[in-house]
């Protein structure tokens, strides 16, 4: 797969702060048409904060602000107003969330809540005909998205349904009204490798079919080496590193990017079999070291470290450090 030349989505500057406590400073990408990005990093290093952000849908408290550009739209997403957002959301820009069973309603059935979505954006001027055609159409998507007696699964409400079964609803609703950015926010967390191997096939699958771009949040390396063209670094609420799967995960720069690559890498087990870890955890937001976020956990830190390290290298292939690696570890 060959990505365009178009900017589907462009992120410039996302700040987003709960009263005077900062989450997510300065985080910049963009996302071309076709193309399918990873943004990695462990739990509370920003990543569904900034699909949230993107998609309108902070908790009340939390302010965002910076610019979030959509192709074919006007004017900074973060500004649009409720009601224009929720015309571009699950038509222009979809989510699928990580755990369908707070997502999903659970006092509808399922594909109705697939012919909902539909529906929604036909009484906003869309194309989903009567509701007999949105009920066959739910029912075809269901179909698309390869669940088994989909039939029989529509009737259904979501607690009747396995993990599996309700993360392929959530599919189909994403893709129903043809979106030109998909996002996923850890989709295949709670599956086992089986039902997770399908979930992957079926969005990569489902974002060709449609030209949609993907952005793939994810704190798993091996699914990012799947699914995606580009991987993007997020520690700290910080975009720390970026650039191609390839490149990123054979000769990562950043410390904390080469932490990540070398704890997923099976041939570094030392004699006690373990892998090797990084130091210590995210620190919990607000209590971030000044500086380079990363420095009380980086065995390359100096005193330099506590000032902002400047990013180096192009917007899209870059990093974050003052100093950074040189060398290409082994290949996980």
């Amino acid at each position: 797969m060959t990505a365009g030349d178009e900017d589907r989505l462009v992120v410039d500057g996302l700040d987003v702060r709960v009263g005077p406590v900062g989450l997510l400073h300065d985080v910049g990408f963009r996302l071309r048409a076709g193309e399918r990005v990873g943004l990695i990093g462990e739990s509370g290093s920003g990543k569904s904060l900034t699909a949230l952000a993107i998609m309108g849908l902070l908790p009340e408290g939390l302010a965002a602000s910076g610019h979030v550009g959509l192709a074919g739209t006007d004017g900074n997403l973060l500004a649009a107003g409720d009601a224009r957002m929720a015309d571009l959301r699950g038509r222009r820009v979809s989510m699928v969330f990580q755990e369908p069973m707070t997502a999903l309603n659970p006092l509808m059935k399922a594909g109705d809540q697939v012919a909902e979505v539909l529906a929604i954006h036909a009484r906003r001027g869309g194309s989903g005909g009567s509701g007999r055609d949105r009920d066959r159409r739910a029912l075809d998507l269901l179909d698309a998205v390869r669940m088994h007696e989909p039939d029989l699964v529509r009737r259904r409400y979501p607690h009747q349904l396995s993990g599996g079964q309700r993360q392929r609803v959530m599919l189909a609703m994403a893709l129903a009204n043809e979106p030109d950015v998909l996002i996923c926010d850890e989709p295949t967390t709670a599956l086992d490798v089986t039902v997770q191997a399908q979930m992957l096939d079926l969005i990569v699958e489902g974002a060709r079919e449609r030209d949609a771009s993907l952005l793939f949040i994810t704190h798993d390396l091996a699914v990012v080496a799947t699914v995606c063209d580009r991987v993007l670094v997020m520690y700290g609420g910080r975009i720390v590193e970026a650039g191609p799967v390839q490149q990123l995960f054979t000769a990562p720069r950043h410390p904390y990017t080469r932490g990540l690559v070398a704890s997923s890498d099976l041939d570094a087990v030392d004699a006690a079999g373990r892998l090797p870890t990084i130091p210590g955890v995210v620190p919990a937001a607000g209590t971030f070291p000044s500086g380079c976020v990363f420095r009380t956990r980086c065995e390359r830190a100096t005193d330099a470290c506590a000032e902002p390290p400047p990013w180096t290298g192009q917007p899209d292939d870059g990093h974050a450090c003052i100093h950074p690696y040189d060398d290409a570890p082994a290949t996980p």
